[in-house]
């Protein structure tokens, strides 16, 4: 059979959906999973990608494609919560096992370009990265300003690390994005959904 390896990749993939992230749904009814947020921050990025510092230097179908892959590691690794630092320790050892035994199972040029896409993603220093990371951390902070802020809360997250775990990354890749994140963290601060 062709493309067997192909096929077990992608059904390896279905896994996604069982991972639960800390964020929760704007209804608040549930928390979203794994690939649920890939998906919307592939549509996220075709959005904000006007209002990119370096829109001339960023390849956008790259960064869907790091964007639509970098989070298949939760699959084995689980999704590590941003604000945790104590399960942030080890996280990039952790996901890039994960990376290699998942990419790993397309066995070809594909896989490798996967795993590269993937260390590309975590290491920030591209245009394509420092993008699509800053679209991976918007989303959940949108969510959270949207909503009571239920993840925030539970997990007592303070707004110093938000501004700085979050805020750095938007400002680093848009100034547009820079004010909006400026906008909605005040709000945020000012109806206690975030305590300094």
């Amino acid at each position: 059979m062709t493309l067997e390896n192909e096929l077990q990749f992608i059904l390896a993939m279905d896994a996604l959906k069982n991972v639960d992230r800390r964020n929760f749904n704007l209804d608040e009814s549930r928390r979203e999973n794994t690939a649920e947020h890939s998906w919307q921050i592939v549509v996220l990025a075709q959005i904000l990608y006007p209002y990119a510092k370096q829109k001339e230097s960023i390849d956008l179908l790259r960064v869907l494609r790091m964007l639509s892959i970098h989070d298949i590691v939760e699959i084995k690794a689980g999704d590590t919560f941003l604000f945790d630092s104590k399960a942030m320790v080890g996280k990039y050892e952790r996901e890039l096992e994960a990376a290699k035994a998942l990419f790993g199972i397309l066995n070809n040029d594909l896989g490798n370009e996967f795993l590269e896409l993937w260390k590309e993603f975590e290491a920030e220093e591209t245009p394509d990265a420092v993008f699509a990371c800053a679209v991976d951390r918007i989303m959940p902070f949108l969510l959270n300003s949207a909503t009571s802020a239920k993840s925030w809360t539970e997990a007592n997250v303070k707004g110093q690390m938000v501004e700085e775990i979050v805020g750095t990354a938007v400002k680093r890749a848009s100034e547009e994005m820079g004010v909006l994140f400026d906008s909605l963290f005040e709000e945020s601060l000012k109806s206690g959904k975030l305590a300094l």
